[in-house]
């Protein structure tokens, strides 16, 4: 099996982590089990005992039309399927170019723009073990229940390209700050908004070593340059435990913290294993 010789702080769009060696996967999945598979990284927090690590090779980086579908390889970035629809006339992708990433993990998390979805227009999925249509797949918002490596993903094909709804994604993308973040940091509880939240109980631009909630978007945790794997947890764990206390909102974690000493359960805490 091939693999590739990542380092993280330059890798991840937090800047944070070490040198990591990652196997690709191409067509062998017997060994899938093993690993975490991630993607381009710009919603995860490595930490400083990651799992093993495996991402999808070049074979899953292309754009494809078939049957009146869209079809798009998980390593597929997301620029590249903006301009692809862009150049090609093709709908309901605008909001992707403000998404970075890759398709796997844009579909894992169902990302989106408020109630722009990559799933409004989802029809399949192709895993490991088979072709999964929408209505088999349980998800919502920043949500799915895909256990499985997500090697392509095929969407109803429509014809406007908007150039009106690329300007309307850039002013919705604004207020977001350009210091390196792993994007938001939790999702909105129902009803309410996690950065009111946090800058309710004070953790707003309060630093911890080079780390801070942002003055600018307070649910954006942002890495001002040399911020740690240990700085980010506390913040995170801080903003959990003063948001509990304070109003008995539970925030749960919109990013994905990948360190074995913090995976493995199913709570929206972030803790070390018992």
């Amino acid at each position: 099996m091939q693999t590739k010789r990542i380092n993280f702080a330059n890798y991840s769009s937090f800047k944070i982590g070490q040198t990591e060696e990652v196997f690709l996967l191409e067509d062998d999945f017997t060994s899938l089990q093993a690993y975490y598979l991630i993607g381009s990284c710009n919603n995860t927090l490595i930490g400083t005992q990651p799992p093993p690590l495996m991402m999808l090779s070049k074979k899953y980086d292309y754009i494809k039309i078939e049957n009146n579908l869209l079809k798009i390889g998980g390593a597929t970035p997301s620029g590249k399927i903006a301009s692809f629809c862009k150049k090609h006339n093709i709908a309901n992708f605008e909001f992707v170019s403000h998404l970075p990433g890759k398709l796997g993990g844009l579909v894992f998390m169902n990302a989106g723009l408020k109630e722009y979805e990559i799933f409004n227009h989802l029809y399949a999925i192709q895993t490991p073990s088979g072709a999964y249509k929408k209505e088999n797949i349980l998800y919502g918002y920043r949500f799915t229940n895909i256990k499985e490596a997500i090697l392509e993903a095929s969407f109803y094909l429509e014809k406007g390209f908007s150039p009106e709804k690329v300007t309307m994604f850039q002013k919705m993308r604004a207020n977001q700050p350009a210091t390196p973040s792993a994007g938001s940091c939790f999702k909105n509880p129902e009803g309410d908004y996690a950065g009111r939240l946090i800058e309710a109980v004070g953790l707003k631009g309060v630093l911890r070593g080079a780390m801070c909630f942002s003055e600018e978007h307070a649910n954006f945790l942002v890495n001002n340059g040399g911020g740690t794997f240990e700085d980010a947890v506390f913040l995170i764990q801080e903003a959990q435990k003063r948001v509990y206390e304070k109003f008995k909102i539970w925030l749960e974690c919109e990013i994905v913290v990948l360190d074995e000493r913090f995976m493995g359960e199913e709570s929206p805490l972030i803790r070390r294993k018992n």
